[in-house]
């Protein structure tokens, strides 16, 4: 019997609503546990639905560096994975690790944790957030500076001596701007400029392959109904990707994208990113086109505060 006063957890972890999300975000905790003992059957049979739906579709749709990637973290298809099992794999493969967090968080801290090898994961729906990490997964190898670091690197801090030239990062760029007005305008521009990129190309890409277009972002490997949509679909305009393109480029989220850009490899990305960051310390993502995506006050005050 529970104490008199004591709280009984309901199962679930299904939405963002469930009574341990709502302790640790009330109490202003980003970074919390997993909270493994809440996971309902449902939430188990849920991603057993989804692993076993997206199997057939990822050998069809997906780039290799994805199928070896899943292979490599060994999931369990009958379980939702627990977090320390799968750093198990993550790290020696990727030197990332996945951290759980209550919800959102401020955009220079997600960046932040990226320039520190670390994926944020929230806890509910966890049969999506399981797929996207796991599509997340691959991408990144020791081989290179992985692209989602790089970003990290970029808009957020100095790299030292990683790599043969010091980063520079947005929020140093903008530091000595005095005029409020005009440092939060160039600051949202790079903001958007970023979000763009990393939308199409981690989140939504398209890579060339020997047997025809294959989805690499993180976005399409997670979604039954848009992996096919991205790659068959007569309504899709694909275009080799350029970069002016896609910093200029709007998107909207609640629905599948009609536009996509192909890379040719990983190394096409990553020379992607390596211009990316000159064109920041150029100037050239101080004015990009306004629009979606939208730089919330919170993202944006995550930076300034830094700057």
């Amino acid at each position: 019997m529970p104490r008199q006063n004591s709280v009984v957890e309901p199962p679930g972890l299904t939405t963002n609503q469930a009574p341990f999300i709502e302790r640790a975000q009330a109490a202003g905790e980003i970074f919390i546990h997993q909270p493994y003992e809440l996971y309902s059957e449902e939430n188990h049979e849920a991603w057993r639905r989804l692993f076993a739906a997206m199997t057939p579709r990822w050998g069809r749709y997906a780039n290799r560096h994805f199928l070896e990637g899943i292979d490599s973290l060994c999931l369990d298809p009958l379980h939702v994975p627990k977090l320390d099992d799968v750093n198990k794999f993550l790290r020696p493969l990727t030197g990332f690790q996945a951290k759980a967090v209550s919800g959102y968080i401020p955009s220079f801290l997600f960046f932040d944790c990226l320039r520190n090898r670390s994926f944020s994961y929230h806890h509910y729906h966890p049969a999506v957030r399981q797929a996207r990490l796991s599509a997340r997964a691959r991408h990144f190898s020791r081989r290179r500076r992985p692209c989602p670091y790089a970003y990290g690197q970029s808009l957020c801090r100095d790299a030292g001596a990683l790599r043969r030239m010091p980063r520079t990062t947005a929020a140093e760029l903008v530091a000595g701007i005095r005029d409020e007005a005009e440092r939060t305008r160039r600051l949202t521009s790079i903001i958007r400029a970023m979000a763009r990129f990393f939308w199409f190309t981690v989140e939504f890409g398209l890579m060339r392959s020997p047997d025809g277009l294959r989805a690499y972002g993180s976005g399409l490997l997670s979604s039954f109904g848009e992996i096919e949509h991205a790659i068959d679909s007569p309504e899709v305009q694909r275009y080799p990707i350029q970069l002016e393109w896609a910093i200029n480029q709007a998107f909207e989220i609640d629905h599948y994208q009609p536009l996509l850009f192909i890379v040719d490899s990983f190394d096409h990305l990553f020379t992607l990113v390596d211009e990316l960051e000159r064109w920041l310390r150029d100037g050239k993502l101080n004015n990009v086109e306004p629009g979606e995506p939208v730089v919330n006050e919170r993202d944006l005050k995550s930076f300034l505060l830094r700057a």
